[in-house]
């Protein structure tokens, strides 16, 4: 299960947690966050994350790296009851009020506090979010909706499909995550690769091929994936006429090799064990609805031997 967090991101040094003097925000690029902000150590790499400004999305991206390092901070404070949660004003007097109990003040107390202070890297697979989803609908996307935490669990599978009602396409991120092991600090280390262009790919099928699914006929954009005939994963490579667009449930089962095409006839194969689903088993021995060109029966020759049981 992918995890998703929505992480308050304002620039130019204004968030704040905890009286502290804020945090180096480049949406883009990098999120920063220290060890007094609640969930800092269960954010790891291989998650999503969405960046706003409490009024809408900025931007969604996964990170592949975290920077850590302890420096000494300066925490302030309530001088009343000593407590961290209150919020600058800009405009009003006194220029300090206290979320936990109401007293209005100037100057607030100060501390210093030695912290473990985090940096996500995440500009390898950003995508501008600016004018999709408004701050209402990203609070509904979360676990906590009414909560104030500027990194909250973000709920990735209503994000993802938000995203697609919106712009008819998928999220231009691939996780292929090998296993995340748990380490000290709430930490976990994964692989993750990123499919760089996958976007354009779909893109271009789609302007080639149409709005079809190449095994079941005409379906909307929406359910239509780009599919790789060889393994993305191994070459990293995305080759001319190496793809076709199927429905993603087709799509899954082709990459697990329950559907592949004979290259001696053309037609579809269906595995037996899928036999007995009828909308599977009509697919068995049919056509395929697009036009192939040499390249293609090259990688679905490749596809069908590999999945071929060994004799």
């Amino acid at each position: 299960m992918t995890t998703a967090w929505l992480m308050l991101a304002m620039g130019d040094n204004r968030r704040q947690h905890g009286g502290n003097d804020g945090y180096d925000d480049n949406p883009r690029h990098h999120y920063e966050w220290d060890s007094t902000v609640p969930n800092h150590a269960r954010v790891a790499v291989g998650d999503v994350i969405a960046l706003w400004d409490s009024r809408e999305l900025i931007g969604v991206s996964v990170i592949h790296g975290i920077d850590t390092r302890t420096e000494e901070k300066t925490v302030y404070f309530c001088p009343k009851c000593k407590r961290a949660g209150f919020k600058r004003r800009r405009r009003l007097a006194p220029a300090c009020r206290c979320f936990r109990c109401g007293a209005l003040f100037d100057t607030p107390g100060q501390k210093t506090k030695t912290v473990t202070t985090y940096r996500s890297q995440h500009g390898r697979s950003w995508v501008n979010g600016r004018g999709l989803l408004a701050g209402d609908e990203l609070r509904n996307l979360c676990d906590s909706p009414f909560s104030q935490l500027s990194m909250r669990p973000l709920r990735w599978e209503k994000l993802r499909d938000a995203l697609l009602e919106l712009t008819g396409e998928e999220l231009p991120l691939e996780l292929e995550d090998e296993g995340r092991v748990p380490i000290s600090g709430g930490h976990r280390v994964s692989e993750v690769r990123v499919r760089v262009g996958q976007h354009a790919f779909r893109t271009r099928l789609l302007r080639e091929q149409g709005e079809q699914c190449a095994m079941t006929g005409a379906a909307p954009a929406a359910v239509l994936e780009a599919a790789h005939l060889y393994s993305y994963a191994e070459s990293g490579e995305h080759h001319d006429y190496g793809g076709l667009l199927l429905r993603r449930d087709i799509h899954r089962l082709f990459d697990l090799g329950q559907i592949t095409v004979d290259p001696g006839s053309g037609l579809i194969e269906i595995a037996p064990s899928l036999r007995s689903y009828p909308l599977y088993a009509q697919l068995h021995g049919q056509p395929l609805t697009v036009q192939l060109r040499p390249e293609h029966r090259v990688w679905l020759e490749a596809h069908w031997l590999s999945k071929r049981p060994s004799t």
